[in-house]
């Protein structure tokens, strides 16, 4: 790697807001803000809106398309059932 055009890979904290879940991971994001973690280190700390602990996807909390697809919706709307 060429030296001084890399930012610096070191650990930092996530947190996601909207459930307060925190994981330690390695980035290259930077903040100013930092937190104490579990093995007494202090960390930066990158908020963050949706993680794995808060989005659907992985909560298995999606919304059911109700209305169906292309197909079943054309079909509805010509009474071809």
């Amino acid at each position: 790697m060429r030296e001084g055009i890399h930012p610096e890979y070191r650990k930092v904290v996530f947190l996601d807001t909207s459930s307060d879940y925190k994981f330690l991971t390695g980035s290259t994001k930077y903040s100013a803000e930092t937190i104490e973690w579990e093995d007494g280190n202090t960390y930066p700390l990158i908020r963050v809106e949706i993680s794995s602990d808060s989005h659907p996807f992985y909560t298995g909390k999606q919304k059911a398309d109700k209305a169906g697809g292309r197909v079943d919706r054309f079909k509805k709307k010509y009474n071809l059932n």
